[in-house]
């Protein structure tokens, strides 16, 4: 008989080390329960339905958020030092990057970092069409890990970007290690503006993320015909169904895929058994009241200098310390 570590050994699927994707597919899947990083959402496909989401009328963030950018663009934009480098965490589309470029004429250089790469490539492109005296350079990454910034920048002063609420999609202890992560990347004394959601009534919260024309699902969804057609896997999409609800006590909305029967699945070489109704949890998005992102900035490296608020939506800018 076979010790027990051996069966261990023989039960670890193999996995290309080679490959993020690969590898945090394969301990998604294994853990209890299975879970996946929604930052693999955003191959193209997911990043045009998730175009599509920020247009829904029931998706209040994007509208929420543009219309604070528009109104205080220009005291966003008196923050940022002269001839400075606009880096963007998570850049997707330019369309609300471009608002503070319109209004901030010091900046010189504009670096948009998102996993994306053909649709961070095809925005660019756009956007050099659409200010020809701006120094684009994109970077295809994941922001939350390092990265290194285009040479022709490095002298610049850095100003930081980070729209979206995006940061509501980590864990708290993991959003503290991203600011502390983008204070290393642009430096003691520069300032972050970043997108933040607020916590409000469920009735608003939960359609945002359940939209009836279903384009959150197919953006749920297509993560698992990302890993078919990545990894060689053979999901059914048809047997899982989107589920998002808000988690009152975690002030978060939660988004699942959970399968519709008892199923198994392959991939990359093993084999993942699911009960019907099990879920794999994609993805959260936590809400914020002012002051508790306030303390979150202020434990992480950073000193809140001012907020913009419609009582749905909020952009605070945020300065870094000085490293003590």
């Amino acid at each position: 008989m076979a010790s027990a570590t051996q069966a261990a050994l023989r039960a670890v699927p193999s996995i290309d080390t080679a490959d993020p994707f690969a590898a945090d597919v394969v301990a998604g899947l294994s853990a209890k329960p299975k879970r996946l990083p929604p930052k693999y959402f955003y191959d193209s496909a997911g990043s045009a339905l998730f175009e599509r989401i920020t247009q829904l009328p029931e998706y209040y963030p994007t509208r929420c958020e543009l219309g604070l950018l528009r109104d205080n663009a220009p005291a966003i934009a008196s923050l940022f030092p002269a001839n400075c480098a606009l880096i963007e965490f998570g850049a997707g589309s330019s369309r609300k990057s471009r608002i503070l470029l319109g209004a901030a004429a010091t900046v010189e250089a504009y670096v948009p970092v998102d996993i994306s790469g053909d649709f961070l490539q095809r925005d660019a492109a756009q956007l050099r069409r659409d200010f020809p005296r701006l120094a684009v350079h994109p970077v295809v990454a994941d922001f939350t890990q390092s990265f290194a910034i285009p040479q022709m920048t490095a002298m610049l002063p850095r100003v930081g970007f980070f729209p979206g609420s995006t940061i509501g999609n980590f864990e708290p202890h993991e959003a503290a290690r991203f600011l502390r992560h983008a204070g290393i990347i642009l430096g003691p004394g520069a300032v972050l503006a970043i997108g933040v959601d607020l916590v409000k009534d469920s009735k608003i919260l939960c359609p945002a993320y359940n939209d009836a024309e279903g384009v959150t699902a197919k953006f749920n969804l297509n993560l698992l015909a990302r890993i078919n057609r990545e990894l060689g896997a053979d999901f059914d999409p048809t047997a899982f169904e989107h589920h998002a609800f808000y988690n009152r006590e975690q002030n978060r909305i939660e988004m699942h895929l959970a399968s519709t029967k008892r199923q198994k699945v392959k991939v990359n070489g093993a084999t993942y058994n699911f009960r019907a109704g099990e879920t794999i949890h994609t993805e959260n998005s936590y809400k914020y009241t002012l002051a508790a992102f306030a303390a979150l900035a202020r434990g992480s490296g950073w000193s809140p200098l001012n907020v913009w608020s419609d009582g749905q939506f909020s952009v605070h800018a945020i300065r870094r310390t000085e490293d003590r």
